[in-house]
């Protein structure tokens, strides 16, 4: 029997520029208004459970507060990453002056394959992957669909690995997947778990270590990057460690003990990681040949910052610093050697000193000197291939130089392009890169990309987490470092597509 309509808000109450959250029946619903139709969705983001009325509502989109996901307020359809699926809808009816919600799902459409040809293969089963796959079949594709990665898991959300699983509020088998877990079989998605040894572009071929091989109409390349092995003498000893997989995770949780750590290079990854390791007592040294953290993304002064920050939770620093070897005993590493002389205690080492582009199986494809894969503004590298993610060497803006962006939220941004354009579109990237990166219960977020800028506007403390920094070059905002200010970086994010303008931005900032 269908549920009964439950009489939940009066039209003249409903504000057209905010969503409203309401609880039927248990069901948290978000209500908008448009003109004097309402629409019913699901209130929390798929992503993560962001409570979207705290966002933004503008210009025809539902933007998450939490990581920006966005969504069409006429169809609850995903616009952009990181929710990979729309949201579910509710059924509404508006009499006289009552909006009358049904508190029961409307069905989800579930796209099929209805043909083995044409055959698309998407090679790495990450962030990029996974939005691939979710966006051929949003787009309608009902051809073959296979998606290869070698690690055994389901794509998983990789963010959590460095800003919760060291600190042991999540372990690593609670590390949220990023499609339900009957996804790609319910929508005819071949799932192959093995590691590729050779990509053939000229003959749209994939040759796979454990023998085989896979022939293909078109491909995504989206294998991300793997760590950065510096050369130095003792990185082979056990109690060294990367992190850049869920086992990676699990390794590291499993070698925590009540002795010292150090964590080499002052990247996102290992301050993240230092921030999860002070908060179960650890005791971190960060060594790092940079002067300040971060300097570069955010400039000195924000750099500075961030490691005030994480020297009041008991983070120590050794910056300026060079190591020159790894020691140990019986092959188990016990402490770091620096150049000067000096020797820094630890029992477990975490390399965090950036990443290479995992392209080194790919062959007829020329490459740059860093495995980058060069792709226009359609994410296509050649005929039949296209990449996305950290591999990618893609035009951000016009008249720019092509770089690589190695953001998670990037890498789904590309994916979605990729999967329009290979199912016959003529999309360019025109998204706004967005990042977040998370450090004793703060979450500073960073939209857009500044290499360079004439000039940094503070609106709030940044010394008290509590800001909003726009990054300014010819007047325009290219970038915006943010803190405790998520419904006002949800609006940003939305005007920075189109241009911002200084007073632009701080009538957005302060703007409650």
């Amino acid at each position: 029997m269908p549920m009964p309509a439950r009489r939940v808000a009066q039209l003249s109450q409903l504000r057209a520029d905010r969503a409203e959250r309401v609880v039927v029946d248990g069901e948290n619903i978000l209500l908008i208004r448009d003109g004097d139709t309402v629409r019913a969705y699901a209130a929390d983001c798929p992503h993560a459970g962001g409570p979207l009325e705290q966002g933004a509502l503008c210009n025809g989109r539902i933007i998450c507060p939490w990581h920006k996901a966005t969504f069409q307020v006429a169809t609850g359809g995903v616009l952009e990453p990181p929710a990979l699926v729309a949201l579910d809808r509710y059924r509404v009816v508006v009499t006289g002056d009552d909006v009358m919600v049904t508190p029961e799902k409307l069905p989800q459409p579930v796209s099929h394959a209805s043909s083995k040809k044409p055959h698309f293969v998407v090679i790495g089963a990450g962030a990029a992957g996974a939005a691939a796959c979710a966006a051929l079949r949003e787009c309608g594709f009902t051809g073959a669909i296979t998606l290869v990665g070698d690690e055994p898991h389901a794509p998983y959300d990789r963010t959590a690995l460095s800003k919760f699983v060291p600190s042991g509020e999540m372990s690593p088998g609670d590390v949220p997947p990023l499609l339900a877990p009957d996804w790609l079989e319910r929508h005819d998605v071949e799932r192959i778990v093995a590691k590729v040894a050779r990509l053939d572009v000229p003959r749209r071929t994939i040759h796979f270590e454990t023998g085989g091989e896979l022939v293909y109409d078109t491909a995504l390349l989206a294998t991300g990057s793997v760590p950065k092995i510096p050369s130095i003498p003792g990185c082979d000893m056990a109690g060294v460690h990367v992190l850049r997989t869920l086992d990676d995770a699990a390794a590291l949780v499993d070698a925590i003990g009540d002795a010292p750590v150090a964590i080499l290079g002052s990247s996102f990854i290992g301050l993240e990681t230092a921030s999860a390791l002070r908060q179960r007592g650890t005791q971190v040294t960060v060594i790092s040949p940079e002067k300040v953290p971060f300097a570069r993304q955010f400039g000195e002064r924000a750099g500075a910052m961030f490691r005030e920050l994480h020297e009041r939770n008991g983070v120590m620093f050794r910056l300026d610093a060079k190591v020159a070897s790894l020691e140990g005993e019986e092959g188990n590493v016990h402490e770091v050697m620096l150049e000067g002389g000096d020797h820094v205690p630890a029992e477990l080492v975490l390399l965090g000193t950036g990443v290479a582009p995992a392209t080194g199986f790919v062959e007829g494809l020329p490459l740059q000197t860093d495995g980058g894969v060069i792709v226009n503004a359609g994410m296509q590298a050649a005929p039949g291939l296209y990449a996305a993610g950290d591999i990618a060497v893609f035009p951000l803006h016009e008249g720019q130089e092509p770089l690589r962006v190695e953001h998670w939220r990037v890498a789904q941004q590309h994916a979605r392009i990729a999967a329009e354009n290979m199912c016959g579109a003529r999309h360019r990237y025109a998204g706004v890169p967005y990042f977040w990166t998370y450090h004793f219960g703060k979450r500073f977020e960073y939209i857009g990309h500044a290499n360079e800028w004439d000039e940094v506007v503070v609106d709030g403390e940044l010394d008290r987490q509590q800001f909003a920094a726009l990054y300014m070059k010819d007047d325009k905002v290219v970038a915006v470092l943010a803190c405790e200010r998520e419904a006002q970086t949800a609006r940003l994010i939305d005007a920075m597509g189109r241009g911002l303008s200084r007073t632009d931005a701080l009538k957005i900032i302060k703007d409650e």
